[in-house]
């Protein structure tokens, strides 16, 4: 079935419930929220666009990016969600993979996106203020028929190898995440508000999705992202508050609502994932909000879908063994099967530490266009997920590192070889290798060891202008560290524990 069904399913039985809010202002009920996605499907398909063809959103946070998502499911066409944080480069190279027939930017992002893809313009569309997608001249179409196997989001992760990886999320993997939702981490009633500070171009955009299954209401902040006073303003006004965050986002509110005197009024229920939450952070937030947090573990490749460690085992402090409990990433979710492996996939001992395995209706059929890459992540039906951990007697898994290079900083995965490959452009760089230092509130900031070519000096601002020109803000080093020469075994493989140690 086409996921978009839901939006049709409640907009019939409460076409007047209230459905979309920029801030505390109402923008729509169900009703105009499933004509608008209606009109907007209406007028892709005048524009050429067909079932199975990807649209590209490029965009901040607000209203229309939901309606837009519908709309594009409406016509079963597959949408494209790029990183709205993401430099314009990086941007037009996902659309041209993609092969999006078209592209929705948000105004502030389109002048830097016509300045990388010239001729191409004709094919994008500038959301320029709220209110855009229902001041769309057409006539509402009806749903088109999508079976579970048919494409719905294609989402792009950061690549190991410069360049990401699109992995194809299919209207099945979709309604399964869903419903494991409300099964093992949630319940979602009519009562509630989805509140989205975190980025829609990852799993706050597909979070929606149970929420709009019971009718509930949708928050969009009028800042377009995440600031501590607006959320807790937001909650109190609201009431029955979800959101996603990462960990440092939960850090953050945690260490501003005790500044600040704020409880967290009206917050029901914080979703982390997307990064290590340490013990200490987690044990603060919950002493000062209370009952209120879940985790998810999930991937792209199996988006928010692996395991969910539930709202009492976040907060219990009578099990004998609740602190190895809240270090894990809980239990696997009810579509799934999740094991740990040894190097060749073969399942090991409670207790010891492999690779997280996992398979089910939430694990992507593939990568797009990369049968490569596809056949070396999914082996005899499991995903191998390049996380190491191990699961206890009771089906608790916990992560211990990352089998790949991978760093996460404020949520967002970054990975080294990307970073490194723009660093060697500069002509001041002989090699680099990236990595990660623990910091308190990012969990990870990026630090780039660098050997330089003879007669060269650091110049940390020039190299900083570099990367700007090239990725995203939030890649780029946050440090440099100049050394005579990268630690290598005998192979020629740079020691990256090696670099961790020295950093």
């Amino acid at each position: 079935m086409n996921i978009a069904l839901y939006l049709e399913r409640i907009a019939q039985l409460y076409p007047n419930r209230a459905a979309l809010f920029l801030g505390t202002d109402p923008i729509a009920d169900y009703a105009q929220f499933d004509g608008d996605a209606r009109r907007v499907a209406a007028w892709l398909r005048d524009q050429g666009i067909q079932s199975g063809d990807r649209v590209a959103l490029f965009m901040k946070n607000d209203p229309d990016y939901l309606v837009l998502e519908y709309a594009i499911w409406y016509l079963g066409a597959v949408i494209v969600p790029i990183n709205a944080k993401l430099h314009s480069k990086e941007a037009a190279w996902i659309v041209e993979h993609s092969g999006a027939k078209l592209t929705f930017v948000s105004a502030v992002l389109a002048k830097d996106l016509d300045a990388v893809t010239g001729d191409s313009a004709a094919r994008r569309v500038v959301v320029d203020g709220v209110g855009f997608a229902g001041a769309i001249p057409a006539e509402p179409m009806d749903i088109v028929a999508r079976s579970g196997d048919d494409l719905a989001w294609l989402f792009y992760t950061s690549g190991t190898t410069g360049r990401p990886k699109g992995v194809m999320i299919t209207h099945r993997m979709l309604r399964t995440m869903a419903l494991c939702y409300v099964t093992d981490a949630d319940h979602v009633t009519e009562q509630d508000a989805a509140l989205y500070a975190a980025p829609l171009s990852h799993g706050a955009g597909i979070y929606n999705i149970m929420h709009v299954m019971v009718g509930a209401r949708h928050v969009f902040p009028k800042s377009g992202g995440f600031h501590e006073a607006e959320i807790f303003e937001l909650a109190s006004h609201h009431g029955s508050v979800h959101m996603f965050a990462a960990p440092t986002m939960v850090k953050r509110m945690t260490d501003v609502a005790k500044a600040t005197g704020t409880t967290g009024q009206g917050l029901r229920t914080i979703v982390y994932a997307g990064g290590p939450m340490y013990m200490a952070d987690i044990l603060e937030a919950v002493t000062h909000f209370g009952d209120i947090f879940v985790q998810i573990y999930g991937q792209g490749e199996c988006p928010m879908g692996i395991t969910a460690l539930s709202r009492h085992d976040v907060s219990d402090r009578s099990h004998p063994r609740w602190k190895e409990r809240l270090q894990s990433v809980g239990r696997a979710q009810s579509a799934v099967e999740v094991r740990i492996g040894d190097a060749k996939g073969a399942p090991l001992e409670c207790g010891e530490i492999g690779e997280i395995m996992v398979r089910g209706d939430t694990v992507m059929p593939g990568y797009w266009t990369d049968p490569e890459a596809s056949a070396k992540t999914l082996v005899n039906g499991w995903l191998m997920t390049g996380d190491m951990g191990a699961m206890d007697q009771d089906g608790y898994v916990t992560m211990h590192d990352r089998s790949k290079d991978m760093i996460i900083s404020g949520g967002s995965n970054i990975y080294p070889r990307e970073v490194e490959e723009i660093l060697l452009l500069h002509p001041s760089i002989d090699e680099v290798s990236v990595v990660g230092r623990p910091h308190p509130e990012w969990g990870e900031i990026v630090v780039a060891c660098v050997v330089l070519v003879p007669g060269a000096i650091l110049d940390v601002q020039t190299l900083d202008a570099h990367c700007l020109d090239h990725i995203a803000r939030f890649k780029r080093p946050k440090d440099y560290v100049a050394v005579d020469a990268l630690p290598k075994n005998n192979y020629g493989k740079v020691l990256k524990t090696e670099l961790r140690k020295l950093v």
